[in-house]
C-alpha cells in the first residue's frame, strides 16, 4: 500500500490540509495565547479542583474500602489513563510536522514490539528488578510529562537550562512516586507484593529496605531539601513573572499534601487520570490541525471528542492484552487487587516504549533546548 497518508474520516471539525505531504509547523511549548488559556481552563483547573477537592475528606479522617480504592484505577482502563498513550502512532509524525503514514505509524508500532516485549520477559525473568525499574521510570516519565506543562502551559520561564528543567523534572517525578512510600509503605509494599507475585511469590523480600523507617526518612529527607531548594531557585529566577512560580509551587505543594494524606492506590489513580493523562493529552490535542483549530476557538471539547475516537482502536487492543497477560503469568489474579497488580503490570510494558515516543517528541518540540523553537 505504500507510504499513502492515512485519511481522517468526519468529525465535525473544519477538515485538515489538503495537501497532506506537506510539512506543518507544529507547536513547541510555544503555544499561542488562545490555545494556553484555553488549556490553562480546561484541564490545569480541573486537576487542580480534583485534587485539592480531595484532601479536605481525608484530612478530616474519612476512609475508603479497599476495592473502592481502586476505582480510579479501574477507571482509568477507558477513562483518560490508558487511552493518553494509545495515539503514539499518530502523534510522532504529527510533532513532526507530517500527517500519519502506513510506514510512521509502522515503525511506531516497531518500536513498541521491541522495547514491550523485552521488559515483559524482564517481569518473568526477574520480576523484583523489573518492579523497581518501573518506579523509577514512571518517576521520569511523570517528571516529563509535568515539564511540558510548566513550560507550554504554565509558561513558567525560570526554567530556562537544562539543569534547571532536569531538576523539575526529578521533583515533579517524584510526588506520586516517593511520597507515598515515606507516608504510606504498608500500602506501597502491598501494591508491590501484587504486581511481583504475580510472576515469583515472596520475591518482593529483596525490597524490605526500602519499607524500612530509616530508608524512608533518609529519603524523605533528601527528597524535601530538592524541592526546598527547587522552590528557592524557581522563586529567585521568578522577579518579573511571579504568578508562573505561584503555579509551580502551588502544584508541587498541593501534591505533596494530597499524596501525604490520600491513600496511596486511590491517589495515584486519581493522579493517573486528571494529572498526567490528560495533561499528555493536552499535548496531543494541538498537534492534529482540525482539534488545533478548536482550541484556538477555545473550543476543547470537540478536540477531545477526536481525541477519543483515535485513541479507541488501540485502547481495546490493549485490554485484549491484558487478557493475554492474564493466560500467560504464572500466578494469575485471585483477588481485586492483584487485578490490579496485573493492569500496572501491563502498564508498565507500555510505558517504556511510551516514554521513547514522549523523549522523541521532547525533542521535536524543543523542551530540553535553551531557546524556544
Amino acid at each position: 500500500m505504500g507510504d499513502r497518508p492515512l485519511g481522517a474520516g468526519p468529525d465535525g471539525l473544519e477538515p485538515a490540509s489538503t495537501d497532506r505531504l506537506m510539512i506543518r509547523s507544529v507547536p513547541g511549548v510555544d503555544l499561542d495565547a488562545p490555545i494556553q488559556e484555553t488549556l490553562v481552563r480546561g484541564v490545569l483547573w480541573p486537576s487542580w479542583v480534583v485534587t485539592a477537592g480531595l484532601i479536605v475528606p481525608f484530612t478530616l479522617g474519612v476512609s475508603l474500602p479497599p476495592v473502592v480504592q481502586y476505582v480510579p484505577l479501574v477507571a482509568s482502563v477507558l477513562l483518560l489513563g490508558l487511552p493518553h498513550g494509545a495515539v503514539d502512532h499518530l502523534a510522532l509524525p504529527r510533532v513532526r510536522g507530517r500527517d500519519p503514514t502506513f510506514r510512521a505509524i509502522a515503525g511506531v508500532f516497531a518500536l513498541y514490539g521491541a522495547l514491550g516485549v523485552v521488559y515483559a520477559v524482564t517481569w518473568f525473568l526477574v520480576p523484583t528488578a523489573a518492579f523497581g525499574f518501573f518506579i523509577l521510570l514512571t518517576w521520569a516519565h511523570w517528571g516529563q510529562g509535568d515539564l511540558y506543562a510548566l513550560l507550554a502551559v504554565a509558561d513558567v520561564g525560570y526554567l530556562d537550562t537544562r539543569a534547571r528543567r532536569a531538576l523539575a523534572t526529578v521533583v515533579r517525578g517524584g510526588l506520586p512516586m516517593l511520597v507515598p512510600l515515606v507516608f504510606f509503605p504498608d500500602w506501597y509494599r502491598r501494591v508491590a507484593d501484587a504486581l511481583v507475585s504475580l510472576f515469583a511469590l515472596a520475591s518482593t523480600a529483596r525490597l524490605d529496605w526500602a519499607f524500612q523507617f530509616e530508608t524512608r526518612l533518609a529519603l524523605g529527607l533528601a527528597y524535601g531539601t530538592v524541592v526546598l531548594g527547587y522552590l528557592a531557585m524557581g522563586y529567585l529566577g521568578s522577579t518579573t513573572r511571579r504568578s508562573t512560580w505561584t503555579v509551580d509551587a502551588g502544584e508541587t505543594l498541593l501534591l505533596i499534601v494530597f499524596f501525604a494524606v490520600v491513600p496511596p492506590v486511590f491517589a495515584v489513580g486519581v493522579y493517573f487520570c486528571v494529572w498526567h493523562a490528560y495533561r499528555h493529552i493536552a499535548r496531543l490535542v494541538p498537534l492534529e490541525p482540525a482539534s488545533k483549530a478548536a482550541l484556538s476557538d477555545r473550543r476543547i471539547r470537540p478536540a477531545l471528542a477526536r481525541f477519543a475516537r483515535e485513541a479507541t482502536p488501540l485502547t481495546l487492543v490493549s485490554l485484549a492484552l491484558l487478557g493475554g497477560f492474564y493466560l500467560l503469568v504464572p500466578n494469575p489474579p485471585a483477588n481485586p487487587l492483584g487485578w490490579v497488580g496485573l493492569y500496572l503490570v501491563l502498564i508498565a510494558v507500555l510505558t517504556l516504549p511510551h516514554v521513547a515516543v514522549v523523549t522523541l517528541m521532547d525533542r521535536e518540540q524543543g523542551v530540553w533546548s535553551i531557546t524556544r523553537p
